[in-house]
């Protein structure tokens, strides 16, 4: 699987959990022992939709075994 088809399988999951790649990826750097990220952001627009991802913090077993199976 291209990084491309990774990228599209990755961003399917994040719709599905209602948000976007960005903000899964947040809470995927977070999930395991990371207390903080840097976001890199130059807007407040951006700040305020990263934050966003807190609105939804955990990842079902599936959801994991899904990410992973992508990642290889």
């Amino acid at each position: 699987m291209g990084k491309l088809d990774k990228v599209k399988k990755l961003n399917d999951l994040a719709a599905e959990r209602g948000q976007s790649l960005a903000q899964m990826a947040i809470v995927w750097v977070l999930r395991d022992r990371v207390t903080s990220a840097l976001i890199g952001a130059s807007k407040v627009e951006q700040i305020e939709e990263n934050v966003k991802a807190l609105d939804h913090m955990e990842f079902t077993k599936e959801e994991v075994k899904r990410i992973e199976g992508i990642l290889k």
